[in-house]
This record gives structure tokens, sequence and C-alpha cells, in this order.
């Protein structure tokens, strides 16, 4: 008898992304970073040195899952393992318990296997400054050991909470892409779980044994992401029925499908609206369809300084209307101290 329905979709949802960083990271006769047609991944991984994958693990649910499934497919494809969980010292007895964490994640088999604290800041709020500390804690990590990867836990519910708070920011499509399967600097996070719903991800623990530790947090009020998914959510599903959480996942691959094609098409169209000394000319511009001209203009004033996370859709409103409602209004102020302003026929984005 095979394994228990939850624990075979959680391995084969690792499995299909170890084969996937196989691909990237060993060199085989068709061509760089892919395996030639019909070669098996051990083979492949005779020629150069396995590559370590890290699982990113709290405690909770999702990640303990993930490492349970990394810690069984890696050792069949060649890979080594390990781990690494983060203590971001919000709650008392955080230290020893990301000490138990790691314990655990020894007794899967994983190694290397570490516990790194942060400090969490406050700029952008609790939950972005957590999430700051932690990706730069995880970036550290990564760094240090030589990791072709690290794993996420986050589910397709998580996924559709991200969907629902970037329609409530109204920052447009691509904030409700969600989370990518592969971000980072050389696509060093991979997310394998975000077709899985948490519940199985849950249920694989419990069939498992594997000792589960709920966040506290996750059930605060005093978060948004707490609310939503233990107020919003629900009343979503009441009002418009089951499958609301499938219905924006399945939003979010859409919606980043178009954001691609859309950035693909703005980076093309660059080129064609600058004049021979660089500047973005006007008519050209006002040309482009507003979504093309729009990340135009906002790839522009972040070659010129302006840092992108405190760039927002108002920002480029105003700068958009330099070049559609022109009135002979003066220059705007950016952040990172970028100015634009229309000179001529010509659209000027500076440091000021």
């Amino acid at each position: 008898m095979g394994p228990h329905p939850a624990v075979a979709a959680i391995r084969l949802a690792v499995r299909r992304v170890l084969h996937d960083i196989l691909n990237d990271h060993t060199p085989t006769s068709g061509g760089p970073g892919r395996q030639a047609v019909g070669e098996r991944p051990e083979r492949t991984a005779e020629r150069s040195p396995s590559p370590l994958v890290l699982v990113a693990c709290s405690g909770g649910a999702d990640s303990m899952a993930l490492a349970s499934a990394l810690a069984f497919e890696a050792p069949r494809l060649g890979v080594r393992a390990g781990g690494v969980t983060i203590d971001h010292g919000l709650q008392p007895g955080s230290d020893l318990r990301a000490d138990e964490v790691a314990l655990r994640l020894r007794g899967l088999g994983l190694d290397p296997v570490e516990s790194v604290a942060v400090t969490v800041g406050r700029e952008g709020g609790p939950e972005a400054a957590a999430r700051d500390a932690r990706y730069a804690a995880l970036d550290a990590v990564s760094e240090r050991h030589g990791a072709a990867a690290i794993l996420l836990g986050h589910t397709r519910d998580d996924q559709a909470e991200t969907v629902l708070l970037g329609l409530a920011r109204g920052s447009g499509i691509r904030s409700l892409s969600g989370m990518a399967a592969v971000s980072g600097a050389g696509g060093r996070y991979r997310r394998p779980f975000l077709q899985l719903d948490r519940q199985t991800a849950r249920k694989a623990c419990m069939v498992q044994s594997l000792p589960v530790w709920d966040d506290p947090h996750n059930a605060d009020p005093a978060y948004t992401r707490s609310r939503l998914r233990h107020e919003g959510l629900p009343a979503l599903e009441k009002a418009l029925g089951k499958g609301v959480v499938e219905a924006l996942a399945r939003t979010a691959q859409l919606s980043r499908d178009d954001a691609d094609a859309l950035d693909t098409w703005a980076r093309q169209a660059e080129a064609s609206v600058r004049d021979a000394a660089g500047l973005l000319e006007c008519a050209k511009l006002y040309a482009l369809p507003p979504a093309v001209r729009r990340r135009v203009l906002r790839r522009a004033a972040i070659e010129a300084g302006a840092p992108a996370g405190a760039l927002f859709a108002r920002h480029i409103e105003e700068v958009d209307r330099l070049i559609t409602g022109w009135r002979g209004q003066g220059a705007i102020n950016l952040p990172g101290k970028v100015v634009a302003q229309r000179q001529g026929g010509r659209l000027v984005i500076r440091q000021g």
C-alpha cells in the first residue's frame, strides 16, 4: 500500500521542484543548466557536486510537511537537503521553540540545519518588517552554504490571501498576481505547495505523526492577514459559496501571465520611445497603451534612482499626466530625490 494521499501529494510537489532545481543546476549535453532528454537525474547529479536545497521551517503544518517531503525525496534524487528556522524574537520563549524546530529538522535527517535569530524593525508595519528580516536572514544562510534553492511552504490558501491583500491596496495587476512559484535572486526561492491547500499539508503531518506548532500570531486579529484568514475569506465563502480560494489562486496565475506579458512589451517598447540622446519622447509615449506606457515610466524612474518599494501607483499616475494631461505643470518629485519634468517634448527623469 502506498502513502496516504496527502503525503503522496506533498511528495510529488516537492519531487517536481527538485527535478527543476537539478535541471537548472546540472550542465549536460542538452545545454547549460538543462537535463538531456531521457537522462535520469541520478546520472546528471554524478557530473557535478550535488546541489544543496534548504527548507525554511517555522514548525507550522505547512513547513513541517514540506520538510518531511524534502527529507524523503532529496536522497532519491541525489540532492543534499538542509533546513533553517528563523527566530523573530516576537514572543516569549521563541528562542527555545526555534531550537526545538531545528532539532525536529535534524531528526528528519536534514543537514545542515540552522536556527537564526533576527531583529525585527518597524518600517512598513509589523508584518512587513518581520518578512524583511526573515528573507534577509534566509538570503544570508543560502549564500553562506552555497544553497541552490530554499523551499517555502506557502499554500494555495496563502496565495488567495495575498491576492485579496493586493486587491485591497489597489496596486494593479502585479499585486493580484500573488506569490511566484519561483522568485528571488537566481530563482532562489521555490514554492512547491501553491497548488495544494492548507488542509492537505496539515493532514500529511497528522498521518506521519509530525509535531506541529501553531503560531498564535496567525490567529491574532491585530494582524491584517489573520483577520482576512479568519473573518474575510470565511465571509466570502459564505456569500459566494465554496471555491473562492481556488478561484483567487487561479486569478493570481492569470494575472501573473498578463503582467509578465505587459512587462515584456514595455521592455521592448522602451527603446522605440527614446531619441538619439536616450531621452523619452512624449509624443511616442502618448501613443503607447496606458498599461505599457506606465510600465516604461516606472522602469525609467527606478533606473534614475527611485526605490522600487517606495514607488507607488499614484507617483506613476502623476508622471503619466505630464504625457497625457500636459498643461504646463511643473516637475514631479518622486521617492529617492528623483525628479520628472517635461522639457521641449521630452520627458526628463533624473536625480534632483
